[in-house]
């Protein structure tokens, strides 16, 4: 049930950002964007905004460094990235990690307490579907190949992203993992 859950959730995810980047201009919606309940809490410390990356083997962050070092024009660099992930970008599943990503401010509190309680659950819920990840959490370091992804990513669309922007990388617990309706 784990794998088919995991691959199912891939799939709908690729689905959803394909759609946020071909039909909204690639701003995220609820779709990408969580709930976010730290282990130990009941209540939602509110919504974050996920990357989902590619497999290292996989990487695409030579492609989005390109688009960003082409162009200084924020709009231009915007456009080029809207048009590279709405093409085939999200077209084949298996080479997505499952493992979420997200950016915070330097020295986010918020953060910092999310790595402090280093388990927490995953809310999804768009378009009629909604899935209940528990997962693991983990400070991303600069040199790993999804905070790059992830920063290279954000800063496509992002043309104040702080280069000591903190990622947090989300492991979902796919035995533990739900879905409604069920995959």
């Amino acid at each position: 049930m784990s794998a088919t859950l995991r691959k199912g959730f891939l799939r709908w995810q690729a689905r959803v950002r394909q759609t946020a980047m071909r039909d909204n201009s690639g701003r995220p919606d609820e779709g990408s964007m969580p709930a976010l309940i730290p282990a130990g809490d009941t209540v939602a410390m509110g919504q974050i905004v996920t990357v989902l990356c590619k497999e290292p083997q996989f990487s695409v962050t030579p492609e989005l460094q390109h688009i960003y070092r082409s162009t200084m024009d924020p709009a231009k660099r915007r456009q080029r990235a809207i048009e590279f992930f709405s093409a085939t970008h999200f077209q084949k599943t298996r080479t997505f990690s499952d493992i979420l990503t997200a950016t915070f401010p330097p020295e986010s509190h918020a953060a910092r307490s999310i790595t402090r309680a280093g388990r927490c659950t995953l809310i999804f819920k768009a378009y009629g579907q909604r899935f209940d990840l528990p997962a693991a959490v983990s400070q991303l370091q600069p040199q790993q190949p999804l905070f790059e992804a992830t920063w290279w990513h954000n800063a496509l669309f992002n043309p104040n992203l702080p280069s000591d922007t903190q990622i947090l990388g989300f492991t979902p617990d796919w035995t533990k993992a739900t879905a409604d309706p069920v995959i």
